[in-house]
């Protein structure tokens, strides 16, 4: 407990520079793969806080690493910092006011997620130097979670093989450590090529590649009726073979992105689109081809680490909002609807508060979500390290991500008291794995018996590099 509030009010001490870190990254906002100016500003923080720094870890420009201590155990903890296209937005006003600009914006919040990640690294830095502690802990500055699985690169790499523990979060509507319940995903380029001719003078000379790419998705739409529960399939034109419908389309693209409960039924379902995609070609004299984009994994549970993160999170307490932060969140309520409200409660397997416009209360560890899940690159980590992650309060509760209320709030006093308060948790999370070192034995074999009958294998194509220029231009 004492060694704990220490750590704590090492935080405190060093919040102010880590909240304008935080809000000079919300302003510089970059996609996947181009977050040069938001990797830069995290390097410089590292430096200054003397952390020892690597660059283009795994070979990627814009993923960094800052490691202080010397032997003991290594607690990894993970930050982002890639934005949204189409989600610029002025911040705190409760109306969609969208920056002159190219549109992009920090619509998930991972200007707060990398901020409050180094912040607490720093303080369990400065709590290992002032009691004489073994020990490394590492910042990792991972790029790319939108979509271009920068973990699972990293992952595969090996940037992670000496790491004992990993720690994380995201932000959320409410606090609490994070059920480690997400789906494994694959992102397919499908490239149809057939033959252009005259639409009007010659259509019997033309192969459709637009047609076979309208015909794929009608089939997949008919399969949803029959895949898994839970199991998820999108789609995206990324070249409708051209503007004249006089030209019989001889070119045209789609992004599948295909989500399943874990890697087994990804595959599974993958192998059926595909199936799909070749049925499209055939009826319409066309040929395809594939590219896998990006693939990450499903998380894995670790109950070790996820009671030690909740006792933190019991001993803090919920974050401390005051009326003027209520008053905000009231004013981005009012955009949403009753739907977006009672969606936060459910995805966190709690009761429906309707009064509550800030969070006031810590999930109980045994609430089990009913909601929807996405995807993270997290997962791939949480294969092969003990890895825990919590959800810290920092916007309105029942805010919707990747929507422009979600950036209006990212650089308000609210998101910024979340985030110290995260930043509390995971350092508290650090600190009770070094200080014991049965809480680290505890995890890993926890892991091992998770993964004992199903080893880890990457979901990335061996021969596919980081997808860095095409999803740096947001294609």
């Amino acid at each position: 407990m004492q060694n704990t509030e220490e750590v704590w009010r090492l935080v405190d001490s060093k919040k102010d520079e880590f909240v304008e870190l935080s809000d000079r990254v919300w302003g510089m906002p970059e996609l996947a793969y181009g977050e040069h100016r938001s990797a830069a500003e995290h390097l410089a923080m590292l430096e200054k806080e003397g952390f020892r720094v690597t660059r283009e870890v795994a070979g990627i420009p814009t993923a960094v690493m800052g490691e202080a201590g010397e032997d003991g155990p290594v607690i990894a903890i993970l930050g982002e910092y890639d934005a949204l296209p189409g989600l610029s937005q002025e911040a705190g006003v409760a109306e969609p006011r969208p920056l002159p600009g190219d549109g992009v914006g920090h619509g998930c919040g991972h200007n707060l997620l990398g901020s409050a990640a180094m912040l607490a690294a720093t303080a369990v830095k400065d709590w290992m130097a002032a009691n004489g502690v073994k020990g490394r802990v590492r910042y990792y500055g991972c790029p790319a979670e939108e979509g271009g699985a920068a973990k699972g690169f990293m992952v595969r790499e090996g940037a992670f093989k000496d790491v004992d523990i990993a720690i994380s979060w995201h932000p959320a509507s409410l606090a609490g450590v994070n059920e480690a319940v997400s789906l494994a995903n694959t992102r397919i380029d499908f490239t149809f090529v057939g033959r252009a001719s005259h639409a009007a003078a010659a259509p019997d000379l033309g192969r459709s590649a637009l047609d076979a790419v309208e015909l794929m998705n009608v089939g997949v739409n008919y399969m949803r009726e029959h895949m898994p529960d839970g199991a998820r399939v999108h789609y995206a034109y990324l070249d409708a073979g051209g503007i004249a419908p006089n030209v019989v389309q001889a070119r045209a693209k789609v992004r599948y992105l295909i989500r399943a409960a874990d890697l087994a039924g990804l595959n599974a379902l993958v192998a059926r689109v595909r199936k799909i995609a070749d049925g499209a070609a055939l009826m319409t004299e066309t040929s395809v081809s594939t590219q896998v984009i990006s693939a990450v994994s499903n998380l894995m549970p670790n109950a070790p680490l996820e009671r030690v993160m909740h006792d933190n999170f019991e001993r803090l307490g919920p974050p401390e909002f005051d009326d003027a932060d209520r008053q905000f969140a009231e004013a981005i309520r009012a955009t949403l609807s009753e739907e977006d409200i009672a969606a936060a409660f459910k995805r966190a397997g709690v009761p429906v508060k309707k009064d509550i416009p800030l969070a006031d209360f810590i999930v109980p560890l045994e609430a089990k979500g009913d909601g929807g899940n996405g995807s993270t690159d997290v997962g791939d980590v949480s294969w092969v390290v003990p890895t825990v992650q919590a959800r810290g309060a920092t916007c309105a509760v029942g805010t919707p991500f990747h929507t422009w209320q979600l950036t209006a709030q990212g650089k308000s006093p609210l998101a910024h008291k979340g985030m110290v308060h995260v930043a509390k948790v995971m350092a508290g999370t650090a600190v009770d794995a070094l200080r014991d070192p049965a809480v680290i034995d505890r995890a890993k074999a926890d892991l091992a018996a998770r993964t004992a009958e199903t080893p880890y294998r990457s979901p990335l194509p061996a021969d596919i590099q980081p997808p860095i220029a095409a999803m740096s231009r947001g294609v």
